[in-house]
């Protein structure tokens, strides 16, 4: 019987955490509902807006098409769906961070509020970077290479699958100081060793860009020159989170 007590204590925290998880889920599809019902009268235009890169280098005459029945109703709905989770990402985060704080040192909670906010900034930095730099390039080109005799009549379902995936692309893509601090901060590399790789990130910068863009010099720098810059601002926010770490240090010694 005296060994059943902090059994069924566990259990009970256990159960806490399950209640407390279920109750952050749900305040997090409570913020996501309403944004998705106020952005739904808008979804066609709104799907315009995000195909527009593309339409504004179709030929004369060419439109986008939906190969499927329903699809001219679903693919809006279905953006304007991922549109309101994209919005609310702050939001959801905040929730994120409500559930794993209890567990956290103090220490541990300085550090990680401002890295859920630079990460959110720069998520949405990759994102509007791709949709306002990469997709003309992308689609100037794609459509330039078509052979003679074809039409590009792209499906909107296609374009939606596609458009998705390099944000997300270019969103992890500008996460590259987050991750950069992470490693510091947990002791797996330090910002000396980072300035040492500097040549071989350049080289990787050059050859990600080369993938991911047309075959044309001034893509492949569009693309290039921010990732190296990210990855050099992450060595310089590494550093000062270092420094500030030591001062956190030196102060608690004296006192």
């Amino acid at each position: 019987m005296k060994n059943s007590q902090p059994i069924d204590a566990a259990d009970g925290g256990f159960v806490s955490h399950l209640i407390e998880l279920r109750n952050r889920l749900l305040y997090i599809a409570a913020g996501i509902i309403p944004v998705l019902l106020l952005l739904l009268p808008f979804a066609n235009k709104l799907y315009s807006l995000l195909a527009l890169p593309l339409t504004q280098q179709l030929p004369e005459g060419a439109t986008m098409i939906a190969v499927d029945i329903v699809t001219p109703f679903l693919i809006p709905f279905k953006f304007v769906a991922l549109l309101a989770i994209f919005i609310t990402v702050p939001f959801t985060l905040y929730h994120i961070w409500a559930f794993v704080a209890p567990g956290l040192y103090q220490r541990e909670k300085k550090m990680v509020a401002p890295l859920m906010v630079s990460s959110t900034v720069l998520f949405y930095l990759g994102v509007t970077f791709a949709y306002l730099v990469v997709f003309p390039l992308v689609f100037a080109f794609i459509i330039s290479t078509a052979p003679a005799g074809i039409t590009v009549m792209p499906d909107i379902a296609r374009y939606l699958d596609f458009a998705m995936a390099l944000f997300l692309a270019f969103g992890v893509a500008f996460e590259i100081p987050v991750a950069i601090v992470l490693l510091v901060a947990i002791g797996v590399t330090t910002p000396a060793a980072l300035a040492g790789k500097r040549p071989y990130i350049i080289v990787a910068a050059f050859i990600i860009g080369m993938l991911l863009t047309p075959p044309d010099v001034v893509s492949q720098i569009l693309l290039a020159v921010p990732m190296w810059i990210l990855y050099e601002s992450g060595i310089i926010a590494s550093r000062f989170m270092l420094r500030r770490r030591g001062n956190d240090v030196n102060t608690e010694s004296a006192s």
